[in-house]
């Protein structure tokens, strides 16, 4: 067993140096001992790329597990347990989602200083986009309409659930700020509470920068979005979050993973998010035709083959889409100004995600897409 270093996946579509150490055999050999069921760890297998937590599949002496570990400043036992519970329900209500393992006192939240760790039974299937970046495009068709699918169904068993907001914003991804009839007005009232955010703001215009992004698209959505039922939903719906029975564009999802930037939003936001994470190659922004029509499309098509969207959805759903990311690009800023320390990451999370994606859409490409979903019969 070697404790090796590995990179992570950088937001250009590079590798980097890990902002979290990997982790180590003794520290997950600790938490696996944790759950006696588990028995003794044996290797540690594979170390997951993904930049915002330490996770690693390991084989113990009875069978595999996956052992995921977060700072506190991250993800304190609260939080943890709030998502924790939403996968729980859905597990229980029909959606495939690995078993969350816990020990002889039933607690799911393992901590250990400043580290919180939680373990889950392997996902079933092959995990055939674990290398691919965020923001990369579906290997084909039938994945796309497959994933809209599931989470279709995946919302119809949340509706059942119901718990309060998430009780941090950080790495979450919310929707108070977009659907509020005055997002620069909410921001505004958060940063008290989010020192973080406020601190890289403040270094900035960010009432007409931000206002400037989202003016054109909020305007035609405002109305609507306060009225949206609330629901729990997944909040990462990309396929590197999913797994499948095989490697081929036939595959069928096997299994739903990570729960953590799940919140209370509603249907169309996280219907918008696979599409923006699913169907526009964001890495490559600056070739301007990044979209894939034919992937937005079959996201909707297996979404409506569960859930049925009339005419009034679809043309909320592309008119939210270019300003969906809101939320989730100030939680972003907020987490790299305020705990990696990395204001080049910010500045990134800021300029490219949040203002660049929205002003892609004001453009030629970008209002094909819109026009594509508003025309789905």
């Amino acid at each position: 067993m070697i404790d090796d270093a590995h990179l992570a996946h950088g937001l250009a579509g590079d590798h980097l140096e890990p902002d979290w150490p990997p982790l180590t055999v003794d520290e997950v050999a600790d938490v696996v001992a944790r759950v006696p069921a588990l028995g003794s760890l044996l290797s540690i297998d594979w170390r997951s790329p993904r930049p915002l937590s330490a996770a690693a599949l390991a084989t113990t002496s009875s069978g595999r597990v996956f052992v995921k570990r977060h700072h506190r400043s991250v993800r304190d036992a609260q939080a943890l347990a709030e998502e924790h519970r939403f996968a729980g329900f859905l597990r229980t209500h029909g959606i495939p989602v690995p078993r969350i393992l816990r020990d002889g006192s039933g607690e799911s939240v393992f901590i250990e200083g400043d580290w919180v760790f939680e373990l889950h039974e392997p996902a079933r299937g092959v995990d055939a986009y674990r290398d691919a970046f965020s923001w990369s495009p579906i290997g084909g068709v039938r994945h796309a309409r497959a994933a809209g699918a599931m989470l279709a169904r995946l919302h119809a068993a949340a509706e059942d659930f119901h718990a309060p907001q998430r009780g941090t914003h950080i790495l979450i991804a919310r929707a108070e700020i977009v659907a509020s009839p005055d997002p620069l007005a909410v921001i505004a009232s958060q940063l008290h509470g989010r020192p973080a955010l406020a601190a890289y703001l403040g270094d900035r215009d960010w009432r007409g920068e931000i206002g400037a992004a989202i003016a054109p698209w909020h305007a035609r959505v405002a109305s609507v979005l306060a009225t949206q039922p609330p629901l729990w939903t997944h909040g990462d719906w990309h396929v590197s979050n999913l797994c499948w029975s095989g490697l081929d564009d036939g595959a069928d999802i096997t299994d739903v993973l990570d729960f953590g930037l799940s919140a209370v939003t509603f249907a169309l936001f996280d219907l918008a998010t696979a599409i923006e994470r699913n169907a526009i190659a964001w890495l490559d922004i600056e070739r301007g035709d990044i979209a894939r029509h034919d992937l937005a499309l079959a996201i909707v098509e297996g979404y409506r083959s569960v859930r049925p969207l009339d005419t009034a959805q679809l043309h909320i759903l592309a008119n939210l889409l270019p300003i969906v990311h809101l939320d989730f690009a100030l939680s972003e800023v907020e987490y790299f100004e305020g705990i990696t320390r990395r204001r080049d990451h910010a500045d990134v999370a800021y300029h490219t995600f949040l203002r660049g994606h929205a002003a892609w859409f004001s453009g030629l490409h970008g209002q094909a897409l819109l026009t594509a979903i508003r025309g789905i019969a």
